[in-house]
């Protein structure tokens, strides 16, 4: 049976890459920067299931999903995983303890959000954020009506298109300025009154992922793939991961999301990229909408 790929994650403030082979059995294998990073694509790529509570419930059907989409999953799966999903508003009873946060990802491109707090800053790194930090914790319903309230009050955001987020990772300020960002909202969301009663505050703690990301200073991101096939490679050096992207000293991008469902292998020692690919465009207009592209 093939092993399939389930995406990167971050486990230990490290990324590394998720597999899922033979009898359910999981697996992760870390991404190392500065290694080179070759492999070929096979079969076709098929719906993971439902990922909940640590636990992956197969697809029955092990459908076929579309190369160019950010899901692993077919119809029935998704709509599964939205029944049971703090982000789609469907698990209004979960009974955790939630954190509310600032994540800055670039000049202007600053959101709100919520995360269980017992996932600690692992959110942060799924999405990207360069530099953050919390702002409160306390029971889902008053995080989300925090978090509503800043939406309202300071015209912050709660997704950022990861295309947006990539055009920027090669014009980023320094740190003491990412810092004074986030400080000067935060010191503006504190201000602010409507805060739940059973929300407790937590201080300003700014934190900066930039040399986790990129240890050898920000990549200046030229193409991303659009789409894998089956048959086609990628291969390049790894110097940077942000999110669920991969950076290639080549200036190529890879959004890990891509890679999920499908078998992937061993490449051919002269490999070279040949999947679709798109420039990375230098700056992209507002979008209401996370997406891939």
């Amino acid at each position: 049976m093939t092993w399939r790929c389930t995406g990167l994650r971050w486990a230990d403030g490290r990324p590394v890459m998720g597999w899922r082979g033979p009898a359910g059995r999981e697996t992760t294998s870390r991404l190392v920067y500065g290694s080179p990073l070759v492999f070929t694509v096979r079969d076709e790529r098929r719906c993971l299931g439902v990922w909940r509570a640590g636990k992956r419930t197969p697809c029955p059907t092990a459908r076929t999903v579309p190369g160019r989409t950010g899901s692993a999953q077919c119809p029935e799966c998704a709509r599964l995983d939205r029944s049971f999903s703090v982000a789609a508003d469907t698990n209004a009873a979960d009974p955790r303890t939630y954190r509310v946060y600032l994540a800055w990802f670039g000049p202007g491109l600053v959101k709100v959000g919520i995360t269980a707090e017992e996932r600690g800053a692992a959110r942060l790194l799924e999405q990207g954020a360069v530099t953050w930090s919390w702002l409160g914790r306390g029971p889902l319903m008053a995080a989300r009506r925090t978090e509503e309230l800043l939406r309202a009050a300071l015209g912050v955001p709660d997704r950022i298109a990861y295309a947006r987020k990539r055009a920027v990772r090669g014009h980023l300020p320094p740190a003491p300025e990412r810092a004074r960002e986030v400080a000067g909202l935060y010191a503006r969301a504190a201000a602010l009154a409507g805060w739940p009663e059973s929300l407790e505050r937590v201080a300003c703690g700014v934190t900066d992922h930039a040399a986790v990301f990129w240890p050898d200073g920000p990549p200046a991101p030229a193409r991303v793939v659009t789409e894998l096939v089956s048959g086609g490679s990628i291969a390049g050096g790894l110097v940077a991961a942000a999110g669920p992207d991969l950076h290639f000293a080549d200036g190529l991008v890879l959004d890990t999301r891509l890679m999920a469902g499908w078998g992937l292998g061993v490449a051919s020692a002269d490999a070279v990229t040949d999947v679709p690919l798109a420039p990375v465009p230098p700056a992209l207009p507002p979008a209401e909408q996370d997406g891939l592209f």
